[in-house]
């Protein structure tokens, strides 16, 4: 499958049914569905951050988070809602929910052309007047954010992937052998269905896309973090080892001792250094 530039925006509507320019005084958080370069319509809301101005357009160089959370999540999830909090704290952060994940269209190709979905969304934010976007992708999402910068050169001013794989089709845990099943068998991509509200491409990718290891190396001069768990169920520590090692000296490696996976395992001081980290980074 091939990846493109991100499609036109969509129109932008809030959450709660007050015109847009009524929030010129007020953080109220807009809700839209962004149109990828493939037609899929992508569920994505923009929150200004805890810093309140005067204008719908943001101070020249205000910090941007776009979140792009792990498979079978949405922008919805506490978790994920928990993670814009903390980021907002830094500067306006978009949610969304990745093709085929709640109330987005399409079906999920497992970190394929998800990559469109995230172009999309860090346009909006580009649009709505931030010219420094951070990524901040989580498991699924992280390999999202690592192939995005690789193929999108300049469009980031710094990438962070917490809990990523290094490598495609990986087995050896007890959790992404479930994964797998979820994915592969039409009995699981069922469960994915009308459990998960996932709702999964029949069949393999065809080409293979780029794995996130071989991406890294793409990614200079752009800043890049690697966040992950010594106790991470799902992948083990050899992937960020492999990611860090390709990124060589413009990444940096955080191997967090005691955390487990992803969005649920980031706890609030791990997200404020990621926060601290990127403010830092993003020029």
């Amino acid at each position: 499958m091939s990846n493109g530039p991100a499609g036109p925006v969509g129109r932008s509507t809030p959450l709660r049914p007050q015109c847009e320019t009524a929030q010129t005084a007020s953080s109220a958080p807009l809700r839209t569905f962004l149109q990828t370069a493939d037609g899929v319509r992508v569920d994505a809301v923009y929150e200004r951050g805890h810093v309140v101005y005067d204008t719908l357009t943001p101070p020249a160089g205000r910090l941007a988070f776009v979140v792009a959370h792990g498979f079978t999540g949405t922008a919805d999830k506490p978790h994920v809602r928990r993670i814009a909090t903390a980021l907002g704290r830094y500067g306006a952060v978009v949610t969304f929910s990745f093709r085929g994940h709640g109330a987005s269209g399409g079906r999920s190709t497992v970190g394929d052309r998800e990559v469109l979905d995230l172009a999309a969304a860090v346009d909006w934010a580009r649009a709505r007047g931030h010219d420094r976007v951070v990524t901040v992708g989580f498991s699924m999402g992280g390999s999202v954010v690592l192939r995005h910068a690789a193929l999108h050169p300049g469009a980031t001013a710094a990438v962070v992937a917490v809990s990523a794989p290094a490598r495609w089709y990986y087995r050896g845990t007890a959790p992404m052998r479930r994964v797998h099943w979820l994915i592969t068998r039409p009995e699981g991509r069922l469960v994915g269905r009308y459990g998960l509200r996932t709702r999964i491409q029949n069949g393999g990718w065809d080409p293979v896309p780029l794995s996130p290891v071989e991406a890294v190396p793409l990614i200079a001069p752009t800043p890049l973090l690697i966040v992950h768990g010594d106790r991470d169920g799902y992948f083990p520590v050899d992937h960020p080892r492999m990611l860090a090692t390709a990124a060589g000296d413009h990444g940096e490696l955080w191997l967090e001792p005691g955390m487990g996976h992803a969005e649920h395992a980031a706890g609030d001081g791990l997200l404020a250094r990621i926060g601290d980290w990127a403010a830092g980074r993003a020029g």
